[in-house]
């Protein structure tokens, strides 16, 4: 009698732990698929098999994206999609005036600073006319006269490079598609502004300088990893100078050891005084959206991002020096920063760099 009672006291435990892991558990770790837009700069880790691999087995997540700069996935059509991830708060803030408080929540996951990218030859020209100096291998550029000499009209014959056509200029991404353009345009108001963070008043009297900057330019690429890939490419006769992100040598360095070999000694990385922080915000627009951020934000896709792909997630990846990439100069901190122009100063930036204000 008692195995017989002890055997039906067994089969309710099992009976109400299936139940339990059907009604309670189970909905948690549901393989899910979740689909959102993606700034190019972080596509390098989101087609990560080891990435892919840990979303899908330790959180029950298959993540699908749509390259888009960070200002143009907000005029996207959001149908269907269960997240945004931009590169700049700008984008949270256009979102949010366009579609108020339509998401579930938002945090910051990533970080990066806004760098130049060059060949040894022209940071070599640069430091003879005394624009460079290396602090602890780390090569820094003073900003506001690389500005004005652009704005002089400088030729790139004028600072000793012969070999380059025309004046001198530096190339970002479109500033109204893409992140690191605009926030190189709103880095390039703060100088305008005497190195002070760009306001409305201050657009008055130095936008006609800022739209002359960018119309120099001619057509811009959408995309940082495009324009970064196209550097690589090209050489210093068609990009001498570019806008980047430092995760961008940092990843590529991992990803294409070899090819790497090849450029290490020429590529240099100019770290702006000052600079900006790039910071990521992830936007989750639904349930699934939001078991994507809780998963990004977990020790271990967090590790992942800045041991391969160079994304400063926080204090001790800041404290890592460039022997971990084999990038000689990569900074532990970045100490010369400015705050970017508030969201509305960096609108009306981009209504001058647009023509569409005189």
């Amino acid at each position: 009698m008692k195995k017989r009672i002890l055997g039906l006291v067994i089969l309710a435990l099992v009976i109400v732990s299936a139940v339990a892991y059907q009604n309670f558990l189970r909905p948690k770790f549901r393989k899910v698929t979740a689909d959102g837009y993606l700034g190019g700069e972080k596509s390098g880790l989101f087609d990560d098999e080891r990435f892919s691999g840990v979303m899908l087995k330790k959180y029950g997540l298959s993540i699908h994206y749509k390259k888009a700069g960070s200002i143009d996935m907000i005029s996207a059509p959001l149908e269907n999609m269960d997240y945004l991830f931009p590169s700049n708060y700008t984008a949270l803030e256009l979102y949010r005036q366009q579609y108020g408080s339509a998401y579930t929540r938002t945090e910051t996951v990533f970080n990066s600073p806004i760098v130049l990218y060059t060949r040894k030859t022209v940071s070599e020209a640069f430091k003879k006319q005394g624009w460079t100096h290396t602090e602890n291998e780390t090569e820094y550029i003073n900003l506001p006269k690389l500005i004005d000499a652009i704005l002089a009209d400088t030729a790139w014959s004028g600072v000793g490079l012969d070999e380059l056509y025309g004046n001198l200029y530096v190339i970002s991404t479109d500033p109204l598609k893409s992140n690191s353009g605009n926030m190189f345009a709103g880095l390039v108001a703060n100088m305008l502004n005497g190195g002070e963070v760009a306001t409305g008043e201050s657009l008055k009297t130095d936008g006609r300088e800022l739209k002359r900057f960018f119309s120099k330019l001619g057509y811009l690429e959408s995309s940082s990893a495009d324009l970064f890939n196209s550097f690589l490419k090209t050489g210093i006769g068609a990009k001498p100078v570019i806008v980047g992100y430092e995760s961008q040598i940092l990843e590529f360095s991992v990803e294409h050891p070899e090819e790497w070999e090849h450029v290490r000694d020429d590529i240099v990385v100019l770290y702006p005084e000052p600079t900006v922080w790039s910071a990521h915000p992830f936007i989750a627009l639904t349930d699934k959206g939001d078991r994507v951020l809780d998963a990004l934000l977990e020790e271990e896709i967090q590790s992942l991002a800045w041991e391969t792909h160079g994304f400063r997630t926080g204090i001790a990846s800041a404290q890592q020096r460039g022997g971990r990439f084999g990038i000689k100069g990569l900074p532990g901190q970045v100490k010369k920063v400015i705050q970017l122009p508030s969201p509305d100063t960096m609108f009306k930036i981009m209504e001058i760099i647009s023509n569409r204000t005189p």
